[in-house]
């Protein structure tokens, strides 16, 4: 009984690692594409090349379950409104400024099967000091149900507005669905 459960172990832990290689690649993939719009998107990067996800490291029941990030946040800036500085980038928040972005939800009390949120953020607006988009990138972690159900989102440090579109993860197989049920949807309510 013990080397099976060592087989499934290595095995279970052997899958989520390629499923989150194939998470990676699609969002790279993604970044590449927005990259060669006139636009020249680039990734937000709050803390370094990253993705926005919640985890914890606390013993407790409730956070044990976040130790595994279940739901991935991306979020793409035109290149001319934002500066890289030490790996990380600087997007102020100014009255014109909207950005991409993309969710991929693995699991969650909502998430009936693997989902992808691609869509565009506007009327982006501190509620604070804050001057840079970087530092509200934890709604999407923190509020998820909140910042990807509706077409608005507030909190006591930020509020802004939001279009989505819905893809199931695995209807996405090549880059060409890449482009036409991602990419293209993105740019077109960017630029509507």
């Amino acid at each position: 009984m013990s080397k099976e459960l060592e087989d499934q172990t290595k095995n279970a832990f052997d899958f989520i690692q390629k499923l989150f290689f194939e998470v990676s690649y699609l969002i790279k993939e993604v970044e590449g594409m927005l990259q060669l719009e006139e636009e020249q998107f680039v990734i937000c990067r709050p803390s370094g090349y990253a993705v926005t996800t919640r985890t914890s490291t606390g013993l407790e029941p409730s956070n044990v379950e976040l130790w595994l990030p279940r739901a991935f946040t991306v979020c793409f800036c035109p290149s001319d409104k934002t500066k890289m500085e030490k790996g990380q980038t600087n997007t102020p928040i100014t009255d014109d400024l909207k950005l991409l972005v993309m969710d991929i939800a693995l699991k969650g009390k909502q998430v009936d099967s693997p989902t992808i949120l691609a869509g565009c953020l506007s009327n982006i607006s501190p509620k604070k000091e804050y001057e840079k988009f970087e530092r509200f990138m934890y709604a999407f972690s923190y509020n998820r149900g909140k910042a990807f159900s509706a077409t608005s989102y507030e909190d006591s440090y930020v509020s802004f507005s939001a279009q989505y579109i819905k893809r199931r993860l695995f209807s996405i197989k090549d880059s060409d669905a890449v482009k036409k049920e991602l990419v293209d949807p993105m740019i077109k309510m960017f630029r509507g």
